[in-house]
């Protein structure tokens, strides 16, 4: 029987207590830590970089591209590549080793499939024509719940299916940025100058009328008059996957917490809540891309309730503990709060001049279990799909040690060499993610045929 020991809390000394304690701490020390902390970011982000300093993606086998990325046998495939020389033949570490493919080869493939192959099988991704980009914005105030993990996962989801995909990092801490490889020198390359371009177009409107009733005009300072010069292409940056753009952001960006409530102050019909729908739709980023995924900051502000107003879909990580699920049920209250009241006061206008109402709408919206263990979660997991119904997300996503690797590496699930797992592992993670994504291509194939067919009822 061993002896029993005492808890570590008992006899500790308080003068050797004082001896191990360092001096004060200044604020001065936060620069320390915090420039200690970017070394160590550099460090731990400059791991898988080409010589030129860039991030690379990897190549991808035969034996991945046919069982994930495109639908046909891997005898089929070599057949096909074999037929046609002019394809993309992939390259083998050894002589007679397996191929592998860059994705912008797989993308090549891909569309020589849909073009040439089966008529029956889905090679491309659906996207009607003529209809503009969905926007999903992944949210909720709870930190640690996968928020940023979920939007990068579901990123490269869409990315492997062929998909044209955007990126938009809302948050001023930037995570997103970093997933991407992302360079951010302040705030004017983040959304900021996107923002303050809506507010600066609403002022130019407002000083005509002012001048159609002879008063003088508000003048516009040196920064809206800068951002009136930027448009979305100016901010958006290429990454190391050939169809994700990103626009990133940095520390600088919380400033618009601060200044999007001034000029609301100073322009009361400033509809600021539609400032990020309204810029990207003039500058055809809706046109440019399939998929546009918004990662929001971990609080209700002004930049989240441009991203929840942009979003067509949204998507809510969760925890299955019950302080996450009641701080998502705060999270829901609030948005329901915020949201309400801008339509009233809009209605309230509306109504005294006799125009139509307004009302906040969203395609889909999907709280997610994320980092999810059965053995300890189960019985609460149930307990929250029978009380939030079909709002919950029935798959769950798994914490599988390729999550934990993966993170460990600074990269996505996708970006994972599957011979750097047990094949049982690999398999294991991408498959939680896989039903992550294809739960969200539901919703998202949903949305468009929705769309489709109220158009085409609108037009009869």
């Amino acid at each position: 029987m061993s002896p029993i020991t005492e808890p570590p809390y008992f006899g500790i000394s308080p003068s050797i207590a004082e001896a191990e304690l360092e001096d004060p701490i200044s604020t001065d020390a936060f620069a320390e830590i915090a420039r200690a902390c970017t070394a160590g970011r550099d460090d731990l982000a400059s791991r898988g970089l080409e010589e030129h300093g860039k991030r690379q993606l990897r190549l991808f086998s035969t034996w991945e591209i046919t069982r994930y990325l495109i639908p046909v046998a891997p005898a089929h495939f070599r057949r096909v590549l074999k037929a046609n020389p002019d394809l993309p033949q992939g390259r083998s570490e050894t002589g007679a080793g397996a191929k592998w493919f860059t994705l912008d080869e797989v993308l090549r493939l891909r569309a020589h499939f849909a073009a040439e192959g089966s008529k029956a099988k889905n090679y491309l991704p659906y996207r009607p024509e003529g209809l503009p980009a969905k926007m999903v914005a992944v949210a909720n105030f709870k930190g640690g719940v996968g928020k940023t993990s979920t939007a990068a996962q579901l990123a490269m989801s869409a990315a492997l299916d062929g998909y044209r995909v955007l990126v938009i990092d809302l948050d001023s801490q930037g995570s997103m940025t970093s997933v991407f490889g992302g360079r951010v020198a302040d705030e004017w390359q983040t959304v900021f100058p996107l923002l303050a371009r809506h507010y600066a177009a609403h002022l130019q409107a407002e000083n005509r009328r002012r001048m159609e009733r002879g008063d003088g005009p508000v003048a516009l300072d040196e920064t809206l008059t800068e951002a009136l010069g930027l448009r979305s292409k100016d901010l958006i940056q290429a990454t190391h996957w050939p169809n994700i753009d990103l626009i990133g952001a940095q520390l600088n960006l919380y400033w618009a917490e601060f200044q999007v409530p001034v000029w609301r102050m100073q322009g009361r019909g400033w509809k600021l809540w539609d400032a990020l729908t309204d810029v990207l739709t003039e500058d055809g980023v809706l046109d440019a891309y399939d998929v546009v995924i918004l990662d929001t900051p971990p609080a209700l502000g002004y930049l989240t309730i441009n991203g929840l107003a942009a979003a067509d879909i949204l998507l809510v990580p969760t925890g299955a503990s019950f302080l996450e699920f009641d701080s998502t049920g705060r999270f829901f209250d609030m948005l329901h709060t915020t949201f309400r009241s801008i339509e009233d006061g809009e209605n309230l206008a509306a109504r005294a001049l006799g125009r139509p109402e307004m009302a906040f709408q969203w395609d889909a919206v999907r709280a997610v279990v994320t980092r999810y263990d059965a053995a300890q979660q189960a019985e609460l997991a149930g307990l929250m799909q029978a009380y939030l119904g079909r709002t919950l997300s029935p798959h769950r996503q798994d914490f599988t040690a390729l999550i934990g690797q993966a993170g460990e590496q600074v990269q996505g699930i996708y970006e994972a060499d599957y011979r750097d797992f047990n094949r049982e592992t690999y398999a294991r993670g991408r498959e939680t993610f896989d039903a992550t994504y294809a739960a969200f291509k539901r919703l998202l194939y949903g949305a468009w045929r929705r769309d489709e067919r109220q158009a085409r009822e609108a037009a009869e």
